[in-house]
């Protein structure tokens, strides 16, 4: 419809600056592992919307996260910065007002930009940001039933289900500035514990019995090589043997069971959203990028939840759907970053992407024109005062490795061959020991394994060079 439109404004010698600027949705899902999607031949969830929508769009194999935890997640996404850049390295430690933001830039470029759902930088403070024409949030998490919003500074209590009314917003928001160029960002709360689907849904799936995988069980096998905060996990919040009466889980399999079924209505939304775009007549032309804020592990490493660098917990679903653009849906290789988010919207506004982002515009991957692109990158979590269980981490993610170093304990690090090894089951530094010499754990593998070094040596070289290009740094640093 709007190509049509440009034409007849350009013989009319309309102005189609703004016009020419395409309309963009960006939905976050809470918690969503990269596997949990029907299109991906998922064992038991059902997601027909959203396939639909990953089925005819650019779809992203390898996307990631920087941080693996919700709020740093999403200061990531909306600031294109790393967590200690940005300083939200928890989930109480509000966004900094005066960063630069890719919303902020969308209304400097005439978008007409809405929020809608969780924004949870900055604990119980609900209030409208900075970069925002249109607010709806909630304080903190938000609750599944009966939110209190914060409707462009006027608080709304709302009886109903919190997915579905979010999506009520979100569609009313498209709706009302459909002859504009607009910029949606849809957060959701779903699917974060504590799990509460919708009472249509709840009972789907009370008859699966969720298949644990192979490193879930409390061995010998499973344990050999790794470190010793990780087998400490097991019986703590974060752990697969945590204590599920506390809310009411009743155990492992009515976890995510539980989880499961909160994410269909997460799908009926997409459909929603979507429908409302086709009865516009608007689908075809609106970038929509779908994405989660981190991964989630469901019993792997005798792990729950998020936070370690593990594939289950950094790793994301990620597609953009763009029909005007993207004639042959494909499906890509190149290691996305939530940090790239931010820049890759800008420059398919047409505007710029200021200089404090760390993360890259994708618009030519999509546009499928040549681009030089990373074949690697820093991973990072810094130690949670509210949840001590996981150890600050530092690592780099390659298209072949995934090492792992620790800061603050005296434990062993992680290295991966991902081809050989895609389970992370064995640890290729889980023979080194610390023994009762002096020296750190790489002086260690330096002297115990000569074969193993030079990989070490470069991947640990490399870690070290990433951050101090991206103004950050490990404490303490290693000297070689």
């Amino acid at each position: 419809m709007k190509k049509y439109f440009i034409l007849i404004c350009l013989v009319l010698g309309i102005n189609v600056v703004s016009i020419a600027q395409p309309n963009v949705i960006f939905i976050l899902i809470d918690d969503q592992r990269y596997d949990f999607l029907s299109y991906l031949d998922h064992p038991w969830i059902e997601t027909p919307n959203i396939d639909e929508l990953a089925a005819n769009s650019m779809y992203f194999e390898n996307a990631f996260v920087t941080t693996s935890l919700c709020s740093p997640s999403r200061a990531s996404i909306i600031t294109g910065q790393y967590a200690h850049s940005h300083g939200v390295v928890d989930n109480e430690t509000p966004l900094p007002l005066h960063l630069p933001t890719f919303p902020k830039k969308l209304q400097t470029a005439g978008y007409q930009t809405g929020f809608v759902g969780k924004w949870h930088m900055g604990g119980n403070n609900d209030s409208p940001r900075p970069g925002f024409n249109h607010w709806v949030s909630f304080e903190g998490q938000g609750p599944y039933f009966d939110p209190t919003l914060n409707v462009n500074g006027v608080r709304e209590s709302k009886k109903g289900y919190t997915t579905d009314i979010l999506t009520d917003y979100a569609v009313a928001f498209v709706e009302e500035n459909r002859s504009k160029p607009f910029f949606l960002y849809l957060s959701h709360k779903a699917i974060h514990e504590s799990f509460n689907p919708a009472p249509r849904h709840k009972g789907e799936y009370a008859d699966l019995q969720i298949p644990k995988p192979d490193t879930y069980d409390n061995n010998k096998k499973n344990y050999e090589g790794k470190p010793l905060w990780l087998k400490r996990q097991r019986p703590s919040w974060h752990g697969a043997e945590r204590d599920y009466s506390i809310q009411e889980y009743e155990s492992f399999n009515r976890f995510f069971q539980l989880y499961s079924e909160a994410m269909l209505a997460v799908d009926e939304s997409v459909g929603k959203l979507t429908q409302s775009l086709k009865d516009m007549g608007m689908l075809d032309e609106t970038i929509i990028i779908y994405y989660s804020d981190n991964g989630y592990m469901m019993g792997e490493h005798g792990l729950i939840d998020k936070r370690v660098m593990y594939e289950e917990s950094i790793r994301v679903p990620a597609f953009v759907h763009w029909p005007e653009m993207i004639k042959n849906p494909v499906k890509k290789q190149e290691l996305i970053l939530n940090v790239d988010i931010g820049p890759t919207i800008l420059e398919l506004a047409g505007t710029t992407i200021p200089s404090t982002m760390h993360g890259k515009s994708f618009a030519r991957i999509i546009k499928n024109e040549p681009i030089n692109w990373r074949d690697a990158f820093v991973y990072e979590y810094f130690i949670d005062p509210n949840a001590v269980q996981t150890p600050t981490t530092f690592g780099l993610r390659t298209d072949k490795y995934s090492y792992m170093t620790y800061e603050g304990v005296w434990d062993i690090y992680e290295l991966y061959d991902l081809e050989k090894d895609p389970d992370q089951k064995h640890n290729l530094l889980g023979h080194i020991t610390y023994g009762n010499d002096y020296g750190t754990f790489l002086q260690h593998v330096q002297k115990q394994d000569k074969e193993i070094w030079p990989l070490v040596k470069e991947l640990d070289q490399e870690l070290s060079r990433q951050l101090n290009q991206l103004q950050g740094s490990r404490t303490p640093s290693w000297k070689w």
